[in-house]
């Protein structure tokens, strides 16, 4: 499995990455577009909206301005990767068929081609590969597959007020919606997103094409296949 955005490191590339967690650290200071944004579970937002800085204290936020969300209503999308933000682990995300009771601090979507499929397509931290299912209409709002179709596919949810980690993948096209059972489940490109808990590990493709309706998903949410 290959990351899109991988190559030669060039000289200096250790110190830039060192530097980047110092540039990540510099977006809590500083509303830099650049640095990723913040998007309110649901909504469809505005991409150019700059993240607000953290709150610095536990007091209640002020009003926030549309489509930029405030508390835990918002998640951070961070257009760099968890390692560059100095995170180890897997922000509490789960493998296989094992069931995710508690949603992740965090999540990370990595653009990546493998041998049996040649084409981008996303996988999360735990290098297990990404879905989308055609029962679902982008930019709904809503996920068509609950229960027991949630049991097979596990949608990737997160922790309200947790941070989206990318690598090759336009933070312009992530966002969130409410599920039925409250949980918060990460979009891209308008298409919830889904595990498929017959992937036992890094590579597995095992949910291609199943019922004709389930393909690993792209990096803008389109279907990635041959």
């Amino acid at each position: 499995m290959t990351s899109i955005f991988s190559g030669p490191l060039s000289p200096g590339a250790a110190t830039r990455r060192a530097s980047a967690a110092t540039a990540l650290a510099l977006c809590g200071l500083l509303s830099l577009t650049a640095c990723g944004k913040v998007i309110r579970i649901g909504d469809s937002t505005d991409p150019s909206t700059p993240a607000p800085a953290p709150a610095t204290s536990s007091a209640a936020p002020t009003t926030a301005a549309p489509g930029q969300g405030a508390g835990n209503s918002a998640l951070r999308v961070v257009d760099s990767t968890a390692q560059d933000a100095g995170l180890n682990g897997t922000g509490g995300t789960v493998v296989g068929a094992a069931v995710q009771e508690t949603p992740p601090k965090w999540v990370q979507l990595s653009a990546v081609t493998s041998p049996q499929l040649p084409v981008a397509h996303l996988i999360n931290v735990n290098q297990a590969a990404l879905y989308r299912f055609d029962g679902d209409t982008a930019g709904s709002g809503e996920s068509h597959c609950n229960d027991a179709c949630a049991a097979k596919w596990p949608p990737v949810i997160i922790k309200e007020g947790g941070n989206v980690y990318l690598a090759g993948v336009d933070p312009k096209e992530v966002a969130a919606i409410r599920r039925q059972d409250g949980k918060v489940q990460v979009t891209v490109g308008g298409w919830p997103v889904y595990r498929f808990s017959g992937d036992a590990g890094p590579g597995d493709l095992n949910g291609q094409g199943v019922d004709g309706r389930w393909f690993t998903v792209g990096p803008a949410g389109q279907k990635a296949v041959h």
